[in-house]
């Protein structure tokens, strides 16, 4: 709904030269009223109304559903329905026109470029805040710290025979290893086997594969052996029930935390994560200002569970959406 304001309705018997004057004022204010809250792509007066639709990466997912809520109190009369099919997912549905926001893990492919191309979808490409991927294993783990990528290869790449713990590590127990991980629609599955396995899409397929990380979550706290990775929001949510590995990624172990995430210091698991937003749904006022919402409140919306923008990455992003 819109939220409207009047007067009181009152009148007086006052002289007719001061209710012309009044009528002017009156006149002039609500004018002045009417071009702030219509051409206004901030929206910070209730006067929008719409529906706002977003699909993809179930790490971005979270995000855009924190500032959606947020927004919702100032614009109560606009819907935003965010769904949370995997990177890959969404950029389909994004392509096809079916969505007006596309949330991504991970910057849109050549393939998915020429079906949004073929389909008249143009678009506009805005980080939003940054990631850290996290290697999660069972709390009754109480064998590993930290991972080099090395190990995290010899576990994950194709055809990989390591089944035990012992196989990664001759000092580890020889526990059975139970992997679980997202599916291959998943954002977090193309950046993660890219940096560990050398090759997007490269990994075994024995795993517990799943674009819900809920599932993964239950699979490692599940099993004494569990291993598996997802998005730094999902371990820090889920802290109570897993641990979160340091890894090695030449430069000594480093653990995933908001810190290291921004400094660049995790590596090779740190990330940035997108809002792709269609050109033609940025000419609706209400989806342009829960955009510039978004960026204008990304450091509240960040919380404990993502990291930031840099100011450069936060001025990229403004000029990015002023331009398209």
């Amino acid at each position: 709904m819109t939220h409207t304001r009047g007067g009181n309705g009152e009148t007086s018997h006052v002289p007719p030269r001061l209710l012309l004057v009044a009528g002017l004022l009156a006149a002039l204010l609500l004018a002045g009223c009417g071009r702030s809250d219509n051409a206004g792509t901030g929206g910070k007066s209730g006067d929008l109304s719409g529906r706002i639709s977003a699909d993809g990466s179930s790490t971005v997912g979270p995000f855009v559903t924190a500032a959606a809520e947020d927004f919702q109190k100032e614009q109560s009369g606009v819907e935003v329905t965010v769904g949370i099919s995997g990177t890959g997912g969404g950029f389909e549905r994004f392509c096809r026109d079916e969505t007006d926001l596309s949330d991504a893990s991970r910057p849109i492919e050549h393939d998915e470029r020429a079906l949004c191309e073929k389909s008249g979808v143009e678009f506009v490409e805005i980080q939003v805040a940054n990631d850290g991927i996290a290697i999660v294993v069972n709390k009754q783990n109480d064998w590993a710290k930290c991972l080099s990528v090395e190990q995290l290869d010899d576990m994950w790449k194709p055809g990989s025979k390591v089944d035990s713990w012992r196989d990664v590590d001759a000092k580890f127990p020889d526990e059975k290893l139970k992997l679980a991980g997202p599916g291959t629609d998943s954002g977090t599955f193309d950046f993660f086997t890219k940096e560990i396995n050398g090759e997007e899409g490269a990994s075994r397929t024995d795993y517990q594969p799943s674009e819900n990380d809920n599932v993964i979550v239950q699979a490692v706290a599940g099993d004494k052996g569990g291993l598996g990775y997802f998005g730094l929001s999902y371990a820090e949510q889920n802290s109570n029930k897993l641990k979160a590995l340091e890894v090695d990624g030449g430069n000594g172990c480093s653990a995933p935390t908001r810190s290291t995430v921004q400094s660049g210091k995790y590596t090779p698991l740190s990330r940035p994560l997108f809002v792709y937003a269609k050109k033609d749904a940025l000419e609706r006022p209400e989806v342009k200002a829960f955009l510039e919402f978004m960026l204008d409140h990304q450091t509240e919306i960040a919380g404990d569970i993502f990291v930031p923008l840099t100011n450069e990455q936060l001025a990229k992003a403004r000029t990015a959406l002023k331009q398209a």
